[in-house]
């Protein structure tokens, strides 16, 4: 049986994008699972080798108004109990965040980050890997670094968190390295709306930093995904020993 990857998204038509395609390409297999259509989510992530929750338009704080994200939320205890390799990307970050006791908040000043923006990586992120100078951002909130987690990445703008893990198996990341080339001209034509708010950059230099700085941003994620895979055979070779 092949290893899988449970993947949880937040729209009917939304797809895990580059990490997918990486994850297929190492022979992983996806179970795509989508709440806000119904979709339950497993009671135990034993059988999974990671889980990955990536982002979405609601915010993490609209438990209230939809209820599929107050359980979304409530369930990531599963995966954090069981050590199971997690990543969340924006929402799912901010999900991993307010799990944790922390605030997930819009900016004062309605700032916005949509485009490539640079980040910063901590001393414990550098020990991790090589960190890209700029990655591509889609997102109105951001987060407050949960009590005991590790920041990795910094942004020297309007939402200064940028990564933290928790424990050893937890990652949660604002960016999107996930975006692909026909995934930017989709989100930049559906939600041209959005590039009113204060500080997104012209829906034209998307494409312009991307041949910049998107070899950067993959070389990352393909390390990242290296070291996230690796710590659930960690915990096996732990576990057996």
């Amino acid at each position: 049986m092949n290893k899988k990857i449970l993947i949880i998204v937040h729209q009917e038509h939304s797809t895990p994008g580059r990490v997918g395609r990486k994850l297929v390409e190492r022979g992983y297999d996806l179970d795509i699972r989508r709440p806000c259509l119904g979709h339950e989510l497993p009671a135990s992530t034993q059988d999974y080798e990671g889980v990955v929750v990536f982002g979405g338009p609601m915010s993490a704080n609209d438990g209230n108004e939809l209820p599929f994200i107050k359980d979304e939320i409530d369930w990531l205890a599963v995966p954090l109990k069981q050590k199971t390799p997690f990543l969340g990307i924006c929402l799912g970050a901010q999900m991993l965040a307010l799990h944790l006791g922390a605030t997930v908040f819009v900016h004062e000043r309605g700032s916005a980050e949509i485009g490539y923006y640079p980040i910063n990586a901590t001393s414990a992120g550098k020990a991790l890997f090589d960190w890209p100078d700029h990655v591509y951002q889609w997102h109105r909130e951001g987060f407050e670094l949960p009590h005991g987690a590790k920041l990795l990445a910094t942004g020297p703008g309007n939402f200064t968190n940028q990564a933290f893990s928790c424990g050893e198996t937890a990652y949660g990341i604002q960016f999107h390295p996930e975006v692909t080339l026909a995934m930017m001209h989709r989100w930049t034509v559906r939600a041209f709306h959005r590039f009113v708010l204060d500080g997104v950059r012209p829906r034209e230099s998307h494409f312009t930093d991307r041949l910049l700085y998107d070899h950067a941003v993959e070389t990352w994620l393909d390390s990242f995904l290296t070291h996230w895979l690796a710590l659930n055979e960690a915990a096996d070779r732990a576990s057996a020993a």
